[in-house]
Protein backbone atom coordinates (compact mmCIF):
# COMPACT_ATOMS: atom_id res chain seq x y z
CA UNK A 1 0.00 0.00 0.00
CA UNK A 2 2.96 2.24 0.83
CA UNK A 3 4.49 1.52 -2.36
CA UNK A 4 1.05 2.05 -4.45
CA UNK A 5 0.83 5.50 -2.40
CA UNK A 6 4.64 6.61 -3.24
CA UNK A 7 3.74 5.93 -7.12
CA UNK A 8 0.74 8.08 -7.08
CA UNK A 9 2.66 11.38 -5.77
CA UNK A 10 5.41 10.62 -8.28
CA UNK A 11 2.60 10.40 -10.93
CA UNK A 12 1.03 13.33 -9.41
CA UNK A 13 4.76 15.45 -8.94
CA UNK A 14 5.44 14.31 -12.97
CA UNK A 15 1.95 16.21 -13.84
CA UNK A 16 2.46 19.40 -12.01
CA UNK A 17 6.14 19.78 -13.59
CA UNK A 18 4.45 19.30 -17.23
CA UNK A 19 1.69 21.66 -16.74
CA UNK A 20 4.13 24.05 -14.94
CA UNK A 21 6.00 23.53 -18.41
CA UNK A 22 3.22 23.98 -20.53
CA UNK A 23 2.15 26.81 -18.89
CA UNK A 24 5.39 28.71 -19.15
CA UNK A 25 5.46 28.43 -22.86
CA UNK A 26 2.10 29.98 -22.79
CA UNK A 27 2.89 32.94 -20.86
CA UNK A 28 5.82 33.15 -23.23
CA UNK A 29 3.93 32.85 -26.34
CA UNK A 30 1.66 35.84 -24.51
CA UNK A 31 -1.42 33.72 -24.86
CA UNK A 32 -4.65 35.03 -24.95
CA UNK A 33 -5.98 32.59 -22.72
CA UNK A 34 -6.88 34.25 -19.10
CA UNK A 35 -5.16 33.24 -15.62
CA UNK A 36 -8.75 31.90 -14.48
CA UNK A 37 -9.11 29.32 -17.85
CA UNK A 38 -5.59 28.44 -17.47
CA UNK A 39 -6.17 27.70 -13.87
CA UNK A 40 -9.45 25.76 -14.97
CA UNK A 41 -7.89 23.84 -17.27
CA UNK A 42 -4.54 23.09 -15.01
CA UNK A 43 -6.51 21.74 -12.21
CA UNK A 44 -9.09 19.54 -14.96
CA UNK A 45 -5.78 17.85 -15.98
CA UNK A 46 -4.41 17.14 -12.81
CA UNK A 47 -8.09 15.54 -11.70
CA UNK A 48 -8.12 13.45 -14.46
CA UNK A 49 -5.38 11.05 -13.87
CA UNK A 50 -6.17 11.64 -10.12
CA UNK A 51 -9.19 10.14 -11.00
CA UNK A 52 -7.98 7.08 -12.64
CA UNK A 53 -6.41 5.65 -10.21
CA UNK A 54 -8.71 3.72 -8.28
CA UNK A 55 -6.12 1.86 -5.98
CA UNK A 56 -4.88 4.85 -4.44
CA UNK A 57 -7.03 6.84 -1.48
CA UNK A 58 -4.97 10.13 -0.53
CA UNK A 59 -5.80 12.38 2.51
CA UNK A 60 -7.27 15.49 3.33
CA UNK A 61 -3.74 16.88 3.98
CA UNK A 62 -2.72 15.62 0.86
CA UNK A 63 -5.32 16.93 -1.93
CA UNK A 64 -4.77 20.42 0.53
CA UNK A 65 -0.60 20.16 -0.85
CA UNK A 66 -1.87 18.94 -4.45
CA UNK A 67 -4.13 22.64 -4.54
CA UNK A 68 -1.74 24.35 -2.79
CA UNK A 69 0.61 23.02 -5.61
CA UNK A 70 -1.49 23.83 -8.46
CA UNK A 71 -1.97 27.82 -6.86
CA UNK A 72 1.80 28.23 -7.10
CA UNK A 73 2.24 26.87 -10.43
CA UNK A 74 -0.49 29.61 -11.77
CA UNK A 75 1.37 32.17 -9.57
CA UNK A 76 4.91 31.62 -10.88
CA UNK A 77 3.49 31.33 -14.76
CA UNK A 78 1.84 34.57 -13.95
CA UNK A 79 4.87 35.59 -12.93
CA UNK A 80 6.97 35.42 -16.00
CA UNK A 81 4.08 37.36 -17.74
CA UNK A 82 5.09 40.47 -16.05
CA UNK A 83 8.10 41.59 -17.65
CA UNK A 84 8.58 44.79 -19.47
CA UNK A 85 12.07 46.31 -20.54
CA UNK A 86 13.51 42.96 -18.98
CA UNK A 87 12.43 43.99 -15.69
CA UNK A 88 10.41 41.87 -13.46
CA UNK A 89 7.72 44.04 -12.67
CA UNK A 90 4.61 41.17 -10.40
CA UNK A 91 5.68 42.98 -7.67
CA UNK A 92 5.57 46.30 -8.66
CA UNK A 93 3.50 48.80 -10.58
CA UNK A 94 3.73 50.86 -13.63
CA UNK A 95 2.30 53.27 -15.92
CA UNK A 96 3.66 54.72 -19.13
CA UNK A 97 3.30 58.55 -20.09
CA UNK A 98 4.00 60.58 -22.83
CA UNK A 99 6.79 63.67 -22.53
CA UNK A 100 4.70 67.25 -22.47
CA UNK A 101 5.82 70.36 -24.16
CA UNK A 102 8.09 71.73 -21.67
CA UNK A 103 8.43 69.07 -19.64
CA UNK A 104 11.81 67.59 -18.34
CA UNK A 105 13.84 64.89 -16.44
CA UNK A 106 13.37 67.27 -12.78
CA UNK A 107 9.96 67.59 -13.88
CA UNK A 108 9.14 63.65 -13.59
CA UNK A 109 11.43 63.21 -10.63
CA UNK A 110 10.23 65.48 -8.56
CA UNK A 111 7.05 64.21 -8.70
CA UNK A 112 8.48 61.33 -6.91
CA UNK A 113 10.19 63.01 -4.28
CA UNK A 114 13.54 62.25 -5.74
CA UNK A 115 15.92 64.87 -4.01
CA UNK A 116 17.91 67.50 -5.35
CA UNK A 117 21.26 65.85 -5.18
CA UNK A 118 19.93 62.42 -6.21
CA UNK A 119 18.25 64.46 -9.56
CA UNK A 120 22.04 66.00 -9.91
CA UNK A 121 23.27 61.86 -10.00
CA UNK A 122 20.56 61.14 -12.20
CA UNK A 123 21.42 63.04 -14.71
CA UNK A 124 25.37 62.18 -14.81
CA UNK A 125 24.31 58.71 -15.01
CA UNK A 126 21.52 59.23 -18.07
CA UNK A 127 24.21 61.97 -19.66
CA UNK A 128 26.77 58.72 -19.72
CA UNK A 129 24.40 56.92 -22.08
CA UNK A 130 21.58 59.47 -23.79
CA UNK A 131 22.36 63.40 -24.36
CA UNK A 132 19.24 64.89 -21.83
CA UNK A 133 19.06 67.75 -24.31
CA UNK A 134 17.67 65.46 -27.17
CA UNK A 135 14.39 64.63 -25.17
CA UNK A 136 11.66 65.54 -27.10
CA UNK A 137 7.98 65.99 -26.31
CA UNK A 138 5.66 63.55 -27.17
CA UNK A 139 8.29 60.43 -26.54
CA UNK A 140 6.78 57.45 -24.33
CA UNK A 141 8.37 57.48 -21.07
CA UNK A 142 7.57 54.68 -18.49
CA UNK A 143 7.87 54.73 -14.51
CA UNK A 144 7.90 51.41 -12.62
CA UNK A 145 7.58 52.19 -8.54
CA UNK A 146 7.14 50.07 -5.46
CA UNK A 147 3.43 49.27 -4.40
CA UNK A 148 4.22 51.09 -1.51
CA UNK A 149 2.15 54.48 -0.06
CA UNK A 150 4.89 56.93 -1.49
CA UNK A 151 5.18 54.86 -5.11
CA UNK A 152 8.62 55.07 -4.55
CA UNK A 153 10.49 55.28 -7.86
CA UNK A 154 12.67 52.13 -9.29
CA UNK A 155 13.08 52.97 -12.42
CA UNK A 156 12.71 55.22 -15.40
CA UNK A 157 12.10 54.02 -18.64
CA UNK A 158 12.54 56.96 -21.46
CA UNK A 159 11.21 55.69 -25.66
CA UNK A 160 13.92 57.62 -27.61
CA UNK A 161 12.59 55.76 -30.41
CA UNK A 162 10.33 52.68 -31.54
CA UNK A 163 13.89 51.10 -31.04
CA UNK A 164 15.66 51.84 -28.50
CA UNK A 165 14.91 52.84 -24.74
CA UNK A 166 17.32 54.01 -21.68
CA UNK A 167 16.60 52.33 -18.17
CA UNK A 168 17.05 54.47 -15.53
CA UNK A 169 17.51 52.33 -12.21
CA UNK A 170 17.16 53.93 -8.72
CA UNK A 171 17.95 51.79 -5.28
CA UNK A 172 18.54 54.47 -2.53
CA UNK A 173 21.58 56.16 -3.52
CA UNK A 174 22.72 53.74 -6.11
CA UNK A 175 21.73 55.14 -9.44
CA UNK A 176 22.51 53.67 -12.61
CA UNK A 177 21.56 53.58 -16.68
CA UNK A 178 21.84 51.56 -19.49
CA UNK A 179 20.82 52.20 -22.93
CA UNK A 180 19.09 49.16 -24.64
CA UNK A 181 17.20 48.23 -27.99
CA UNK A 182 13.57 46.10 -28.56
CA UNK A 183 14.40 42.96 -30.41
CA UNK A 184 13.97 43.93 -34.24
CA UNK A 185 12.33 41.51 -36.38
CA UNK A 186 12.84 41.95 -40.32
CA UNK A 187 10.15 41.49 -42.67
CA UNK A 188 10.30 40.61 -46.05
CA UNK A 189 7.72 41.89 -48.92
CA UNK A 190 6.84 42.73 -52.18
CA UNK A 191 4.15 45.38 -53.11
CA UNK A 192 2.76 46.54 -56.52
CA UNK A 193 0.02 49.26 -57.55
CA UNK A 194 -1.29 51.26 -60.57
CA UNK A 195 -1.30 55.55 -60.06
CA UNK A 196 -4.82 56.42 -60.11
CA UNK A 197 -4.24 59.93 -59.00
CA UNK A 198 -0.74 59.87 -56.87
CA UNK A 199 1.93 57.50 -55.76
CA UNK A 200 1.01 58.57 -52.00
CA UNK A 201 -2.57 57.19 -52.83
CA UNK A 202 -1.70 54.18 -54.89
CA UNK A 203 0.92 53.33 -51.55
CA UNK A 204 -1.42 54.13 -48.80
CA UNK A 205 -4.95 53.20 -50.06
CA UNK A 206 -3.88 49.23 -50.28
CA UNK A 207 -2.90 49.71 -47.08
CA UNK A 208 0.93 49.46 -47.19
CA UNK A 209 3.30 51.76 -44.99
CA UNK A 210 3.64 55.64 -46.27
CA UNK A 211 7.23 55.66 -45.75
CA UNK A 212 7.08 53.24 -48.79
CA UNK A 213 5.90 55.97 -51.37
CA UNK A 214 9.17 58.16 -49.58
CA UNK A 215 11.73 55.62 -50.07
CA UNK A 216 10.36 55.07 -53.80
CA UNK A 217 10.49 59.19 -54.33
CA UNK A 218 13.84 58.91 -53.23
CA UNK A 219 14.88 56.29 -55.24
CA UNK A 220 13.49 57.91 -58.47
CA UNK A 221 13.89 61.47 -57.72
CA UNK A 222 16.19 62.06 -60.46
CA UNK A 223 13.97 60.37 -63.01
CA UNK A 224 10.64 60.61 -62.54
CA UNK A 225 8.79 64.00 -61.79
CA UNK A 226 5.62 62.59 -59.65
CA UNK A 227 4.07 65.38 -59.69
CA UNK A 228 3.79 64.83 -63.08
CA UNK A 229 2.85 60.95 -63.17
CA UNK A 230 -0.06 59.89 -65.27
CA UNK A 231 -3.21 57.74 -64.55
CA UNK A 232 -2.38 53.81 -65.23
CA UNK A 233 1.44 54.37 -64.23
CA UNK A 234 2.31 51.33 -62.10
CA UNK A 235 5.26 49.86 -59.58
CA UNK A 236 6.56 46.93 -57.96
CA UNK A 237 8.68 46.93 -55.18
CA UNK A 238 10.26 43.98 -53.03
CA UNK A 239 11.53 45.63 -49.55
CA UNK A 240 12.59 44.63 -45.57
CA UNK A 241 10.01 45.97 -42.86
CA UNK A 242 11.08 46.09 -39.68
CA UNK A 243 8.71 45.57 -36.59
CA UNK A 244 9.03 45.71 -33.19
CA UNK A 245 6.26 43.39 -31.73
CA UNK A 246 3.16 44.80 -33.55
CA UNK A 247 4.16 48.29 -34.14
CA UNK A 248 5.69 49.37 -37.54
CA UNK A 249 9.18 51.07 -37.51
CA UNK A 250 10.57 51.61 -40.54
CA UNK A 251 11.63 50.81 -44.20
CA UNK A 252 15.02 49.28 -43.61
CA UNK A 253 16.20 48.83 -47.80
CA UNK A 254 14.68 49.01 -51.39
CA UNK A 255 15.83 45.34 -52.36
CA UNK A 256 14.85 46.61 -55.66
CA UNK A 257 12.17 47.80 -57.65
CA UNK A 258 9.92 48.63 -61.15
CA UNK A 259 8.66 52.31 -62.21
CA UNK A 260 6.55 52.28 -65.04
CA UNK A 261 5.80 55.66 -66.29
CA UNK A 262 5.35 57.76 -69.81
CA UNK A 263 5.79 54.14 -71.59
CA UNK A 264 9.17 53.01 -70.14
CA UNK A 265 10.29 50.84 -67.22
CA UNK A 266 12.61 52.20 -64.91
CA UNK A 267 14.53 49.50 -62.65
CA UNK A 268 16.10 50.17 -59.32
CA UNK A 269 19.09 47.77 -58.67
CA UNK A 270 20.88 48.33 -55.81
CA UNK A 271 24.85 47.50 -55.77
CA UNK A 272 27.63 48.25 -53.75
CA UNK A 273 30.22 50.46 -54.89
CA UNK A 274 33.63 51.07 -52.30
CA UNK A 275 31.22 50.27 -49.70
CA UNK A 276 28.52 52.17 -50.82
CA UNK A 277 24.97 51.50 -52.19
CA UNK A 278 23.95 53.05 -54.88
CA UNK A 279 20.91 52.84 -57.64
CA UNK A 280 21.21 51.63 -61.12
CA UNK A 281 19.46 50.89 -64.06
CA UNK A 282 19.45 47.55 -66.15
CA UNK A 283 22.69 48.88 -67.97
CA UNK A 284 24.47 49.76 -65.31
CA UNK A 285 23.73 53.49 -64.87
CA UNK A 286 23.21 55.12 -61.90
CA UNK A 287 19.53 56.15 -60.94
CA UNK A 288 21.21 59.36 -59.50
CA UNK A 289 21.79 62.36 -61.64
CA UNK A 290 23.56 65.25 -61.71
CA UNK A 291 20.37 67.28 -61.18
CA UNK A 292 16.85 66.84 -59.40
CA UNK A 293 14.12 67.18 -61.51
CA UNK A 294 12.44 69.29 -59.09
CA UNK A 295 13.90 71.86 -56.10
CA UNK A 296 11.11 71.17 -53.48
CA UNK A 297 7.59 69.36 -53.31
CA UNK A 298 5.26 71.28 -55.01
CA UNK A 299 1.38 71.09 -55.51
CA UNK A 300 1.05 71.92 -58.89
CA UNK A 301 3.01 74.06 -62.05
CA UNK A 302 0.67 77.48 -62.05
CA UNK A 303 3.54 78.70 -65.06
CA UNK A 304 5.69 76.97 -67.38
CA UNK A 305 8.80 78.68 -69.78
CA UNK A 306 7.93 80.67 -72.45
CA UNK A 307 8.95 83.24 -74.07
CA UNK A 308 5.71 85.48 -74.08
CA UNK A 309 3.43 85.56 -71.22
CA UNK A 310 0.74 87.56 -69.34
CA UNK A 311 2.14 88.92 -66.61
CA UNK A 312 -0.96 88.62 -63.85
CA UNK A 313 0.23 91.43 -61.69
CA UNK A 314 1.67 93.87 -64.36
CA UNK A 315 -0.83 93.16 -67.05
CA UNK A 316 1.78 93.04 -70.08
CA UNK A 317 2.81 90.60 -72.14
CA UNK A 318 6.92 89.77 -71.14
CA UNK A 319 9.18 86.56 -71.29
CA UNK A 320 8.95 84.11 -68.28
CA UNK A 321 12.19 82.17 -68.70
CA UNK A 322 11.50 79.83 -65.77
CA UNK A 323 8.96 77.34 -64.51
CA UNK A 324 6.39 78.48 -61.33
CA UNK A 325 5.61 75.94 -59.02
CA UNK A 326 2.97 76.54 -56.74
CA UNK A 327 3.66 75.04 -53.02
CA UNK A 328 2.31 76.82 -49.89
CA UNK A 329 4.62 79.54 -47.89
CA UNK A 330 7.73 77.98 -46.08
CA UNK A 331 7.78 75.27 -48.64
CA UNK A 332 11.50 74.13 -48.26
CA UNK A 333 13.51 74.06 -51.27
CA UNK A 334 16.62 72.79 -52.19
CA UNK A 335 19.27 72.98 -54.22
CA UNK A 336 19.28 70.36 -57.28
CA UNK A 337 22.77 69.75 -57.43
CA UNK A 338 25.88 70.55 -56.40
CA UNK A 339 27.62 73.74 -56.35
CA UNK A 340 28.29 77.56 -55.40
CA UNK A 341 26.41 80.66 -54.42
CA UNK A 342 27.44 83.10 -56.26
CA UNK A 343 24.42 85.46 -55.45
CA UNK A 344 22.00 85.92 -52.89
CA UNK A 345 19.60 89.24 -51.75
CA UNK A 346 17.04 91.02 -53.12
CA UNK A 347 16.40 91.07 -56.96
CA UNK A 348 15.28 94.64 -57.87
CA UNK A 349 13.42 93.72 -60.69
CA UNK A 350 10.33 92.01 -59.04
CA UNK A 351 11.99 88.17 -58.00
CA UNK A 352 12.43 89.24 -54.60
CA UNK A 353 14.63 87.37 -52.13
CA UNK A 354 16.56 84.77 -54.41
CA UNK A 355 19.30 82.98 -54.44
CA UNK A 356 22.09 82.03 -57.57
CA UNK A 357 23.98 79.09 -58.05
CA UNK A 358 26.73 78.01 -60.13
CA UNK A 359 26.85 74.66 -60.40
CA UNK A 360 29.84 74.04 -63.10
CA UNK A 361 31.11 75.92 -66.04
CA UNK A 362 28.34 75.21 -67.84
CA UNK A 363 24.89 75.08 -65.53
CA UNK A 364 23.30 77.37 -63.04
CA UNK A 365 20.16 77.75 -61.39
CA UNK A 366 18.27 80.71 -59.87
CA UNK A 367 15.39 80.75 -57.44
CA UNK A 368 12.87 83.26 -56.73
CA UNK A 369 10.34 84.90 -54.57
CA UNK A 370 11.53 83.70 -50.99
CA UNK A 371 10.39 84.28 -47.95
CA UNK A 372 13.91 83.69 -46.34
CA UNK A 373 17.13 81.87 -46.81
CA UNK A 374 18.53 78.63 -44.81
CA UNK A 375 20.38 79.16 -42.48
CA UNK A 376 24.16 79.10 -43.39
CA UNK A 377 23.51 79.91 -46.73
CA UNK A 378 25.75 83.14 -47.86
CA UNK A 379 27.43 84.52 -51.43
CA UNK A 380 30.36 81.87 -51.49
CA UNK A 381 28.52 78.76 -49.78
CA UNK A 382 29.07 75.46 -51.27
CA UNK A 383 26.08 73.55 -51.04
CA UNK A 384 25.25 69.75 -51.82
CA UNK A 385 23.07 68.27 -53.95
CA UNK A 386 19.27 68.23 -51.99
CA UNK A 387 20.98 70.91 -49.25
CA UNK A 388 18.01 73.47 -47.72
CA UNK A 389 18.64 76.60 -49.16
CA UNK A 390 15.63 78.72 -48.63
CA UNK A 391 11.62 78.62 -48.33
CA UNK A 392 8.76 79.51 -50.55
CA UNK A 393 7.58 83.18 -50.48
CA UNK A 394 5.52 85.68 -52.27
CA UNK A 395 8.28 88.29 -52.24
CA UNK A 396 8.93 90.96 -55.15
CA UNK A 397 6.19 90.74 -57.85
CA UNK A 398 3.87 88.17 -56.78
CA UNK A 399 0.18 87.53 -56.72
CA UNK A 400 0.80 84.34 -54.08
CA UNK A 401 3.40 81.91 -52.61
CA UNK A 402 5.70 80.27 -55.59
CA UNK A 403 8.99 79.60 -56.09
CA UNK A 404 10.08 80.73 -59.78
CA UNK A 405 12.25 78.44 -60.74
CA UNK A 406 15.33 78.90 -63.69
CA UNK A 407 18.05 77.21 -64.97
CA UNK A 408 20.54 78.75 -67.07
CA UNK A 409 23.19 76.61 -69.70
CA UNK A 410 26.16 79.00 -70.99
CA UNK A 411 24.31 81.57 -69.15
CA UNK A 412 21.57 81.41 -71.26
CA UNK A 413 17.52 80.27 -69.98
CA UNK A 414 16.79 76.63 -71.17
CA UNK A 415 13.48 75.06 -70.23
CA UNK A 416 14.01 73.64 -66.74
CA UNK A 417 11.12 70.73 -67.76
CA UNK A 418 13.47 69.93 -70.45
CA UNK A 419 16.91 69.68 -68.63
CA UNK A 420 18.70 66.46 -69.44
CA UNK A 421 20.41 65.49 -66.10
CA UNK A 422 24.06 63.80 -67.11
CA UNK A 423 24.21 60.45 -64.66
CA UNK A 424 26.70 60.25 -62.42
CA UNK A 425 29.50 57.82 -62.36
CA UNK A 426 28.02 54.23 -64.25
CA UNK A 427 29.07 50.88 -62.14
CA UNK A 428 32.62 50.33 -63.18
CA UNK A 429 34.00 47.81 -65.76
CA UNK A 430 35.18 45.21 -63.84
CA UNK A 431 32.07 44.85 -61.41
CA UNK A 432 29.63 44.17 -64.26
CA UNK A 433 30.03 40.94 -64.43
CA UNK A 434 28.87 40.89 -60.87
CA UNK A 435 26.91 43.63 -61.28
CA UNK A 436 24.94 41.48 -63.67
CA UNK A 437 24.20 38.76 -61.68
CA UNK A 438 22.44 40.63 -58.78
CA UNK A 439 20.51 42.49 -61.53
CA UNK A 440 19.23 39.33 -63.04
CA UNK A 441 18.72 37.71 -59.74
CA UNK A 442 16.65 40.45 -58.36
CA UNK A 443 14.85 41.41 -61.18
CA UNK A 444 12.88 37.83 -61.31
CA UNK A 445 11.00 38.84 -58.11
CA UNK A 446 9.72 41.81 -60.25
CA UNK A 447 8.04 39.98 -63.14
CA UNK A 448 4.77 41.91 -63.87
CA UNK A 449 2.01 39.11 -64.45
Amino acid sequence: MATEKTDFYKTIDTIIGVVHALLSVLFRIHTKLTVSRIAALTIFSLLLPIMSCTNSNPTIEDKNADISSITDTIKNAKRIHQIIYGIDVDTLDHDRYSLKHGENLSDILTRYNINKKNIAKCDSAISEVFDIKKLRAGNNYCVITEQDSLHTLRHLIYEISPVEYFVLSINGNNITSVKNRHKVVERERIAEGVIETSLWNAVVGQGLQWELAMKLSDIYAWNIDFFGLQKGDMFKAKYTERWVDSTFVGIDSIKCAMFFHDNREYHAIPFDINGKTEYFDNDGNSLRKAFLKAPLKYSRISSKFTHSRFHPVLKIRRPHHGVDYAAPKGTPVMSIGDGKVVAKGWDKKGGGNYIRIQHNSIYSTVYMHLNGFAKGISQGSNVKQSDLIGYVGSTGTATGPHLDFRVYKNGRPIDPLKLVSPSVEPVPTDSMAKFTLVRDFLLRDLRVD
